[in-house]
């Protein structure tokens, strides 16, 4: 019968402070990056019972990524965009995530760079 359908939750336009970069000026001072997150997952169980428990706590998602990106001094966009995603997956409910890391002012004349991956929940069996 195939899997179900994948529906989605967003966490958009998270602005978090942190060290990130491989400038020395970039290690000194915490910058603003802006982080989307989709999370993927199957929520016609929470959409029929309406009950928190059948449904992805995505507010421990986003505390545990703030906390995370707060501390981190990460060199590229693409390492922390990773760890966001292994954050996300940690709930077995996420079938798929995807993060975007966005570095405002990282390019001259650009208003912003910004790294996209997506990663998916490992298969078992």
């Amino acid at each position: 019968m195939g899997n179900p359908p994948l529906d989605r939750i967003h966490i958009r336009d998270l602005l978090i402070r942190c060290i990130l970069g491989i400038y020395p000026e970039e290690r000194k001072d915490k910058q603003d990056v802006i982080i989307n997150i989709t999370l993927h997952a199957d929520l016609s169980v929470a959409a029929q019972s309406d009950n928190i428990d059948d449904t992805i706590n995505y507010k421990i998602i986003k505390k545990d990524v703030v906390e995370m990106v707060q501390q981190s001094e990460f060199f590229l966009l693409e390492k922390m965009a990773d760890e966001i995603a292994g954050i996300a997956l940690q709930n077995p409910q996420v079938r798929q995530v995807d993060v975007m890391v966005d570095k405002p002012g990282a390019l001259r004349f650009a208003r912003s760079v910004a790294i996209e991956i997506t990663r998916t929940q490992p298969q078992v069996g």
